[in-house]
């Protein structure tokens, strides 16, 4: 059964995930690094006793540190030195946080009346989704081209 198991997974990297788009294969490191960092932030929140501050910042940079080695490996498959690509790596971060948000900010406060799903979003929460977006964008660009280059 582990053998059949195993043969599905090697099976499905090989034919598909192989063939996707660093794009596609970022999406998904980015899907299982804010997974792996959410689920660390409500252990430490919840069960371990942790301020608000000391479990965001350890969940938060559990999932960076997932986002590194996931990206550098599955998604860029960049032979770069792990020493050098991680300081450019985190630099990124700072930036597209710093650029995404700022923008998304200005943005949102030009934007009046914006309702999602029935609900009208305040420009801070319209900021957010936006920033979101915008960060999820200039960080691929940041690491492709920045970080993780072959």
């Amino acid at each position: 059964m582990e053998t059949m198991m195993m043969s599905s997974r090697t099976f499905i990297l090989e034919n598909y995930l192989k063939r996707t788009n660093t794009f596609i294969r970022f999406l998904i490191v980015g899907t299982v690094n804010t997974l792996v960092g959410l689920s660390m932030i409500f252990i430490l929140l919840d069960l371990a006793g942790m301020s608000y501050w000391t479990a965001t910042f350890l969940g938060n940079s559990t999932g960076a540190a997932v986002s590194f080695f996931l990206n550098r490996t599955f998604t860029f498959r960049s032979g770069i030195s792990i020493q050098s690509s991680a300081v450019r790596f985190v630099l990124i971060l700072f930036l597209c946080y710093i650029l995404s948000y700022s923008i998304s900010g200005m943005a949102a406060e030009s934007i009046k009346g914006f309702t999602l799903f029935g609900h009208e979003a305040s420009p801070e929460e319209l900021a957010v989704l936006l920033g979101a977006g915008i960060y999820t964008a200039i960080n691929y660009m940041g690491q492709k081209y920045l970080v993780f280059t072959k």
